[in-house]
């Protein structure tokens, strides 16, 4: 079935009628058109989306103008998409890629494009990336802002003003007086670490310590689970290492891991959680040169598991949903896209632990 015989008569109606307007005017804004028609903003992108698709119309910026002279529709080998969602992520080589496949499959199956685009965990401002997304005419928006910058709240109240449907991704948010939800898909990254801790005090430790990156996001709710189940399984917190460190790649990593592991020996701390796989991996790589076994002397589970199962030895790794993650934040935008009024959904995944060989009794 083509998409043109999936419309019904008052989107035909209506798409009838804006190009009837813009043969009249040349050029129209989409806030024109709301009126005009009596539409949501939503709904009249959809419009224009598909009416562009079909080489009717072509998106200006804040609205629509009739194909200039010379222009030649090129049709989509696959076919008109039903919407085009923007999504903005904060690196391309590490996590995000997963999440960002994960998006990708979830917009085939539902006739969706994305529009990707990568932004930088050092960014002071994310607004320009998104100013292009909103330009090229998306329809939705799947965005993991930066939230520990100055302009974050701002950006944010931006965001809930556009008219569009906003996804964010690994983050949560409230705009406007009310503090109303932005809707949004978080790893439970809590649960997950609380879940590690759990299996060690399952296989007889009495001291699980924390090791975290300094630059992180996912750290303070990594923390925060460590400490729960710690706490939950009665385990003893005192001198119990719980250590902040610079990322893998900095000169200053082996100095903080030599004292992580001076740490262990002097307070009985015998397994330890890692966030991320890469100073996991570093600590590991520390304990041999140190003649320290794993897990003989110390159990180590990483936190991330992008890596993790590859090193030797294979390293048991809490995996978060990334892929379930991108997945789920397209299926949110076209549920809003074709339902506007729809209330506010926020979606929490679990994370998995996959169990290897750094983890073990202690001795």
């Amino acid at each position: 079935m083509s998409t043109s015989d999936k419309r019904g008569p008052l989107q035909v109606a209506r798409r009838a009628r804006l190009l009837e307007q813009l043969r009249r005017d040349g050029v129209l804004r989409v806030s024109d058109l709301t009126d005009a028609l009596g539409a949501s903003t939503v709904t009249i992108r959809r419009d224009i989306a598909q009416l562009a698709s079909e080489g009717l119309v072509r998106r200006v910026h804040g609205g629509v103008a009739l194909p200039a002279a010379g222009d030649r529709r090129v049709p989509d080998v696959d076919g008109p998409f039903a919407g085009t969602v923007g999504m903005l992520v904060p690196s391309l080589d590490y996590y995000w890629p997963h999440v960002a496949r994960g998006a990708e499959e979830a917009a085939r199956d539902l006739d969706l494009r994305i529009v990707l685009r990568g932004s930088s965990y050092d960014t002071e401002d994310d607004r320009p990336q998104l100013n292009r997304l909103v330009d090229q005419g998306v329809d939705a928006l799947i965005v993991a802002p930066r939230m520990d910058v100055r302009t974050a709240q701002q950006n944010i109240e931006w965001l809930a003003g556009l008219g569009l449907p906003v996804v964010l991704l690994e983050r949560t948010a409230t705009a406007g007086p009310h503090h109303a939800h932005l809707e949004s898909v978080v790893s439970d990254h809590a649960q997950g670490a609380a879940m590690a801790v759990r299996h060690l005090a399952g296989l007889g430790h009495r001291k699980v310590g924390v090791v975290l990156a300094t630059p992180s996001p996912t750290r303070p709710h990594v923390h925060r689970g460590w400490l729960e189940g710690v706490t939950e399984c009665g385990l003893d917190l005192t001198d119990t290492v719980d250590m902040l460190v610079p990322d893998a790649k900095s000169p200053d990593c082996r100095a903080a891991l030599d004292k992580t592991l001076d740490l262990c020996l002097e307070t009985g701390t015998t397994a330890l959680l890692v966030h991320a796989d890469a100073e996991a991996i570093a600590l590991v790589q520390r304990c041999e040169e140190r003649h320290l076994s794993i897990p003989g002397d110390l159990s180590v589970i990483a936190y991330d598991d992008e890596v993790a199962g590859l090193f030797s030895p294979a390293l048991t790794a809490v995996r978060p949903p990334r892929r379930s993650i991108g997945r789920a934040a397209v299926r949110l935008a076209a549920d809003r896209l074709s339902d506007p009024g729809r209330p506010t959904h926020r979606t929490v995944i679990s994370p998995s632990l996959r169990i290897r060989d750094s983890a073990a009794a202690p001795r």
